[in-house]
């Protein structure tokens, strides 16, 4: 039972419902007997959970006071059983008092002290602190939950965003309240404190200043006098520029905003985002048109108010909007098109179609645009826009499921996992349909060379396997010729023949920014930096709001050890993503290597990352390693391991040897030791899937040199730059050398290690800890590790130096 419950949702993206019986625990025996008898029946008469049940597709799990619901289909599923749950509880007239959580995430199938079967995993976890937030009738859901309803206009109404409620050591979810007016608690937790704000995440404005004095009215009054003249002066000599700006942008230029999903099936979502993407990239194979990256455009609403401003961000002269309304196997897609400086509607239209012939409405706007702008179009990308993907609607539709997940700004294991289901699920129900087979591909070579997904044997193959499938289906097809670039560039270092495929591609996708983003990745690993800089820059000039993108082009920057230029292109990803958590822990992360950690305190310490937000997470503790502090990263750690995550691998063992170090710091040895060992143990297995990893095998090295293994440790760092030669990855070749350098620093080799630091001073390259930061002097005076060396004048010299370049 163990193994199927393990096979059947290994790591799977499920939507949980945890429901929690209020004072259950102060109930007499047979008062809680009572309590869940009714609440299985209230339960199990909910038409989400015999639906579900129906399907085999739903998993239930007792937690003593309540239950879980996992659904796998749509995170309404939970939202809608709860309400039905609230309302039964209601019309009954029960006496039951419950408080509900959902959440959206990876669970994994585990076996339990017991041996019995069980589900473990952050989409479980997090529903029960959500659920946990509220008070009897709360009906909380996560952020990612409340996003994904926000989408829809019959949920609008009834989110109302909470902000961030307080969890064990300080954690903090952002929660959201659900109710109607007959439905769900509409007060405040007591858990929480501050007022209620509608989920619309829109700016609040801010409240006017109290009047100055009055004897201050003369001087101010003067100082409007002297503002107006001097703005009438600036406006001016701002017309010329303005005129001139205008008149750069082509007027064969469009961006693509998000289509409105009109349907009564919300779940239908992602059917509404899949045909504007692939109207767009109809659009973007017309080498006539400038067409904007979808990554640009998703950030901005359906029908966004200010056209004329979005579109000088993107650098377009016209905008299409549209909407979606799917019903059964009918479609009705509504487009306009229009001209952004006057808000003057150049064409609209809507087609009525069956879903077998959705293509031609994709096929029939895409023309009808190009004639409108009067691009000229080839022969070939005539055919090119016509072209039908699949015959089988149920293999688009899971594609169109998958892409959605691609979509989502996040590069996490969740959305990875999510989009390789539906991009199999799609190919197994078409065998030809490449389209489909080259996005999988894609999506497997990206979770290799990130981590998203665990960089196996298996995965590598899986990746050349789809990619090389695609591209045999359609030669000329350009997502199967960038995706068989991206797999030698990902899965293979074999920059050569990916730069050849890359190239290649160009003339299939002469708008995608994907094509000057993978060349920039090319040329920094291959140590070429003002190149990738330059490629970088025309990728932005294509995609110029790709948050993904312009992260790219700062890493570039920290590697160099740019970061006065690093921290200001980070403003520009918080001015796309305003408060984004990753891009504030890369702010912090710079400023540590720069040796400010009062500074580096101030940025880390609002801030909350989830168990499985591991760059976030690392980088605090890495912060109180730098401090000599850690005793409350200490108390951290231990609860996220308590009950690991079956989702992050290989990185489980990872936090227990940044556990080990804490704990060495804090001046506990033994308990240092006994995590060293613990950590050992759950990284080891992973080597014979990951034999090439190499950060696995520099996590290693680091756990046997906390052990006092020295031979082992050496051994493993050889092990890590054979797999990773710096002359094959000018980028990552580097980080052996670091782990080289620490393990030598440790283990009584003060030549090693100062060699290995004078290297590593005088190059850029990827750190292989927290952060990713390279070693600068303010670190080497901060790490703890390094404490060994502090008495050699060589080792006081590098501290000493000025910042590497």
């Amino acid at each position: 039972m163990a193994a199927e419950v393990k096979k059947e949702i290994a790591l799977e993206i499920a939507h949980v419902l945890f429901v929690d019986i209020v004072a259950y625990s102060k109930m007499a025996s047979d008062d809680q007997r009572a309590a869940i008898e009714k609440l299985n029946q209230i339960v199990q008469s909910t038409d989400e959970f015999r639906k579900e049940e129906s399907e085999n597709r739903l998993l239930k799990l007792a937690t003593g006071d309540g239950m879980a619901l996992i659904f796998y289909h749509s995170p309404e599923d939970p939202v809608e059983c709860a309400l039905e749950i609230s309302r039964a509880i209601k019309e009954q007239q029960s006496n039951l008092r419950l408080r509900m959580g959902v959440n959206s995430g990876p669970v994994s199938g585990v076996v339990d002290v017991n041996g019995r079967a069980n589900v473990a995993g952050a989409g479980i976890n997090v529903a029960q602190r959500v659920m946990d937030c509220g008070d009897a009738g709360h009906i909380l859901l996560s952020k990612r939950v409340a996003e994904d309803l926000q989408q829809f206009k019959h949920w609008r109404p009834h989110l109302y965003h909470l902000g961030g409620c307080e969890v064990k050591h300080g954690e903090k979810i952002d929660i959201v309240n659900l109710f109607t007016a007959e439905l769900g608690n509409s007060e405040r937790p007591k858990r929480l404190a501050m007022p209620t704000q509608k989920a619309e995440f829109v700016p609040v404005a801010r409240e006017p200043a109290p009047s100055r004095k009055p004897v201050l009215i003369i001087a101010a009054s003067v100082a409007i006098v002297v503002l107006v003249v001097g703005s009438f002066l600036f406006w001016q000599r701002q017309q010329a520029k303005s005129s001139a700006l205008a008149s750069a942008i082509p007027e064969k230029s469009i961006a693509v905003m998000p289509f409105e999903n009109l349907s009564e099936e919300k779940a239908n979502a992602y059917f509404a985002d899949g045909i504007q993407d692939e109207i767009l990239t109809r659009l973007s194979k017309i080498a006539d048109l400038k067409v904007i990256s979808r990554t640009s455009t998703q950030q901005y609403l359906s029908k966004p108010g200010n056209l004329s401003e979005i579109a000088r961000q993107l650098g377009v002269a016209n905008i299409l909007e549209g909407s979606v309304q799917k019903s059964a196997d009918a479609v009705r897609v509504n487009v306009q098109l229009i001209k952004a400086a006057n808000d003057s509607h150049l064409w609209a239209d809507t087609f009525d179609r069956k879903l077998t012939d959705i293509f031609s409405v994709e096929s029939e706007v895409a023309k009808a645009i190009a004639d409108q702008l009067r691009a000229k179009l080839t022969g070939r990308e005539e055919q090119v826009i016509a072209a039908k993907p699949t015959d089988n609607p149920e293999a688009y539709d899971a594609y169109l499921r998958g892409l959605a997940y691609t979509l989502k700004t996040g590069n996490t294991p969740a959305n990875a996992l999510g989009a390789q289901k539906y991009l199999r699920e799609a190919v197994r129900l078409d065998p030809k349909f490449a389209l489909s087979w080259a996005l999988l591909s894609n999506v497997e070579a990206r979770g290799y060379i990130t981590q998203a997904l665990q960089p196996t044997v298996a995965l590598r193959e899986e990746a050349r396997q789809s990619a090389e499938t695609a591209l045999a289906l359609q030669p000329n097809l350009g997502e199967a010729v960038l995706a068989k670039g991206v797999y030698h560039y990902a899965c293979l270092k074999d920059y050569n023949t990916a730069v050849r495929y890359f190239e290649g591609a160009r003339q299939f996708l002469p708008n995608s920014s994907r094509i000057p983003e993978s060349l920039a990745y090319v040329a920094r690993r291959r140590g070429q930096w003002d190149r990738s800089e330059s490629y970088f820059n025309e990728a932005e000039r294509l995609d110029p709001r790709n948050a993904y993108l312009v992260t790219q082009h700062v890493a570039s920057y920290f590697n160099l050890r740019r970061f006065p230029e690093a921290l200001r292109k980070l403003d520009q990803v918080l001015d796309i993503i305003p408060d984004d958590l990753d891009t504030l822990v890369q702010k912090a992360a710079i400023v540590q290597a720069e040796g400010d950690l009062p500074r580096a305190s101030a940025l880390l310490a609002p801030l909350h990352p989830a168990a499985d937000d591991i760059q976030a997470l690392e980088t605090q503790v890495y912060q109180e390693i730098l401090e000599r502090r850690p005793a409350q990263i200490i108390d951290r750690l231990k609860e996220i391991l308590a009950v690991p995550d079956p989702a992050l691998g290989y990185v489980n063992g990872e936090l227990r040897l940044y556990l080990g170090w804490a704990q060495e710091v804090a001046g506990d040895h033994a308990a240092a030791q006994e995590s060293w060992r613990q950590a050992r143990s759950e990284l080891e297995p992973f080597l014979k899937e990951q034999p090439e990893n190499y950060f696995l095998i520099g996590d290693l090295a680091l756990t046997n040199m906390g052990l006092g293994d020295k031979a082992a440790a050496f051994k493993l760092v050889e092990r890590a730059q054979a797999a990773i030669p710096i002359e094959k990855d000018a980028l990552d070749g580097p980080a052996p050398i670091e782990i080289l350098a620490r393990v030598a620093a440790q283990m009584g080799e003060p030549d090693r290690a100062i060699t290995a630091l004078q290297k590593l001073l005088s190059i850029p390259y990827t750190g292989p800890l927290a952060g990713n930061m390279p070693l600068t002097p303010a670190l080497l005076r901060l790490d703890p590790m390094f404490d060994p060396l502090r008495n050699d004048p060589r080792f006081q010299k590098l501290v000493e130096s000025p910042a590497a370049k």
